[in-house]
């Protein structure tokens, strides 16, 4: 059961020690870390941060977002108190090109977090930027560039868990899961949460920033929500998805045999497996 929010402060109980135990990781993401009541979008946060000269690793979560945004345009919903929202930035001169690996990446991430809170339960990435349990979403990964002219100096990635949530509004009951609704006997705590999250995705981002996915190819396999499956593009291209190539492009098997290298838009299931 989610712990209710602290009236004075706007923060509950479960968020109230984050910083003490993320610093326990060890790790440079999460530091220094800011616990909001309410913001726009804790990326907005961090890209105002950024140009003020925010440290590599500064982490911002807030317990509402009024103007909170998933990929395309598309708003993220969460209640007061119920999801894990949070964006860390990461001062890392790099390519475009880097960009859908470190995406695909704190995706992992994310997986590992909320595998690690379902104990039991299977948990997969599914391509771009989602987190899935049983096809429906548990969480989304947006990452953003801080550029100067065509370089980039930082990187803003935006996650959100949904946790205690065990309503949904209709339009997404179908679409969407929370920790709480996929373990109901355990206790989802979002430090804990956040505090893993943050460690896996610090063990490998600069690695996978400087040379990709390789280094992680077989953990991101294992997790892979569409291998094998029938897929469709939003230009209407069908074929079977057939993993992830180190540059975060999904390959998919088309009826003549031939491979293509899907870079960006929706995935639809044409088909069960």
């Amino acid at each position: 059961m989610r712990s209710g929010l602290d009236r004075s402060s706007g923060i509950a109980p479960d968020l109230r020690d984050a910083a003490a135990l993320v610093a326990e990781r060890g790790c440079a993401l999460g530091k220094p870390l800011s616990v909001l009541s309410s913001t726009t979008s804790t990326s907005d946060e961090a890209h105002r941060a950024a140009k003020e000269g925010a440290p590599h690793g500064a982490t911002w979560v807030a317990e509402e977002q009024t103007a909170g945004r998933g990929r395309r345009g598309r708003t993220w919903v969460s209640p007061p108190g119920e999801g894990l929202l949070f964006s860390v930035l990461v001062r890392l001169a790099c390519a475009p090109t880097a960009l859908p690996p470190i995406a695909l990446l704190a995706g992992l991430a994310v997986h590992e977090a909320v595998t690690r809170a379902v104990p039991g339960v299977e948990v997969r990435c599914k391509w771009p930027n989602d987190v899935v349990v049983g096809g429906r979403k548990i969480a989304g990964v947006l990452v953003e560039a801080v550029t100067a002219g065509s370089r980039v100096e930082a990187v803003v990635i935006g996650v959100g868990i949904n946790v205690h949530t065990r309503v949904f509004p209709a339009e997404l009951s179908a679409l969407a899961t929370s920790v709480a609704l996929v373990s109901p006997a355990a206790a989802p705590d979002r430090a804990t949460l956040l505090a893993d999250t943050l460690a896996s995705l610090d063990r490998d981002l600069h690695a996978v920033a400087a040379r990709g996915l390789g280094l992680v190819r077989a953990r991101l396999e294992a997790a892979d929500a569409l291998r094998g499956l029938a897929v469709r593009s939003d230009a209407g291209a069908e074929g079977i998805a057939s993993g992830i190539d180190d540059g975060g492009r999904l390959l998919v098997r088309l009826v003549d045999g031939s491979v293509a290298h899907w870079t960006s838009g929706e995935v639809h299931l044409t088909r069960s497996a």
